[in-house]
């Protein structure tokens, strides 16, 4: 018997790891998909932008960010606890009981915190080609140690979400609508790129320089994901378990596929031609819209929730270039008012889900995330500045941020 314990442990830590490793390798995911959307003068600093949130989310979520998300709290106010290792993980499950851990705390730290740099990478391409890179880091500090943490634990960290009822499997809410909430403060202190709209109310296009690698980026992030929803199971090693990983891997792949020929369909009645970008955002719409409930729905209810996530990501960036907030990316959609549409898709296939605890969810989540964000950016704004100048931005922030370009072949040389 304790052999058998001992083997469900190390499966389901196994798993547990390998997921975050394929979450990790999400971050590549954003990193491609936000160097072929923005232009080739700006290449150089979303790529060091995200390498560096991402390395700025692990040490942050080590230090504060993990302890307060699973420290013990009020429900409302959270605790604050210290990651440690896992001496006494296996004595703990060869004596059993209830609260015998089926996985090394570790392995559950290494899942969590690639989340984290998850959220922020969202924020990333939401404010590209005209954000100050340093001010970027220093808010990736405060959403990944704090912000994030705090609302993570009023759900997953059994705060009062949690025992409200709200549902949120893998983190359309948690995750995905908190980077988008983050990114929408910032894109409104921001401004747009320059350029983007016209005196008259024209919006004027600004093409990204890479497809094919923006193309590469959404088969990564489609692939990342099934470590991202699949992970949240927890556990593998029993029939039952395993049998619900299977389920969830199904749905994550046919919302997508939902997603990307429903986005398809949609350009094609909105602008009458198959916009790849549109698609690209189809397929991870589909994807955020199944991540609040990939166990409970059909594979066909899956493929039809990521279908409307992708009609609403083609309408949902429309009008917010109607409204003139400069998305680059069209993260503010794909991740925030997808990630609405996924939290309020849960109770159609899953009975023990309420509209009204959903929607409670959304509202706290958007509400909190958003304020707090707004504040740290106004700050930043009064004391360091958010945003380079007008001739950095028109030569490029490759220039002026990295001192480097991406493309140094496109460029005349005077030498």
């Amino acid at each position: 018997m304790e052999q058998i314990l001992e083997l469900s442990y190390a499966l389901d830590t196994f798993y547990f790891l390998v997921c975050g490793a394929l979450v990790m390798w999400m971050a590549a995911g954003f990193t491609m998909l936000e160097a072929g959307l923005v232009r080739a003068k700006n290449t150089a600093e979303i790529l060091t932008k995200n390498v560096g949130l991402y390395a700025i989310a692990c040490i942050m979520y080590m230090i504060c960010g993990y302890g307060i998300m699973y420290g013990d709290g009020s429900g409302i106010i959270p605790g604050i606890s210290m990651l440690g290792a896992d001496d006494n993980a296996v004595e703990a499950v060869v004596a059993g009981g209830d609260d015998a851990p089926y996985y090394s705390t570790l392995s559950d730290f290494f899942f969590q915190v690639v989340f984290v740099a998850t959220a922020m990478s969202i924020v990333s391409g939401a404010v590209a080609e005209r954000m100050k890179l340093w001010s970027f880091f220093m808010f990736a500090v405060v959403l990944t140690g704090f912000i994030y943490p705090v609302q993570g634990y009023w759900k997953w960290g059994g705060g009062f979400l949690d025992e409200l009822g709200f549902l949120d499997f893998a983190g359309s809410g948690v995750v995905h609508m908190c980077g988008a909430a983050a990114a929408f403060a910032g894109v409104l202190l921001l401004g747009a790129r320059k350029g983007k709209y016209g005196s008259g109310g024209q919006i004027n296009a600004i093409p990204g320089c890479n497809l094919p690698l923006a193309t590469l980026g959404m088969f990564i992030l489609w692939l990342g994901w099934f470590g991202f929803n699949g992970g949240s199971e927890l556990k593998v090693s029993n029939v039952g378990e395993a049998n619900s990983v299977a389920l969830v891997f199904v749905n994550t792949n046919m919302a997508a596929a939902g997603g990307l020929v429903a986005a398809l369909l949609a350009a094609r009645f909105r602008f009458g031609k198959a916009d790849l970008t549109m698609a690209l955002n189809g397929a991870l719409a589909g994807l955020v819209a199944i991540t609040a409930e990939p166990l409970t729905p059909t594979p066909l209810a899956a493929t039809l929730i990521g279908a409307v996530g992708g009609v609403i990501v083609v309408f949902s960036i429309v009008a917010l270039d109607r409204l003139k907030i400069d998305d680059p990316v069209g993260a503010i959609s794909v991740h925030g008012v997808v990630g609405i549409w996924g939290l309020l898709a849960v109770p159609i296939t899953n009975g023990d889900a309420t509209v009204t605890a959903q929607l409670i969810g959304a509202v706290t989540i958007f509400t909190w995330v958003f304020i707090t964000s707004l504040l740290v950016w106004a700050v930043l704004k009064a004391i360091v500045g958010i945003r380079v100048g007008e001739a950095e931005e028109y030569e490029g922030v490759d220039i002026s941020e990295c001192g480097l370009e991406a493309y140094p072949e496109f460029t005349k040389s005077e030498v």
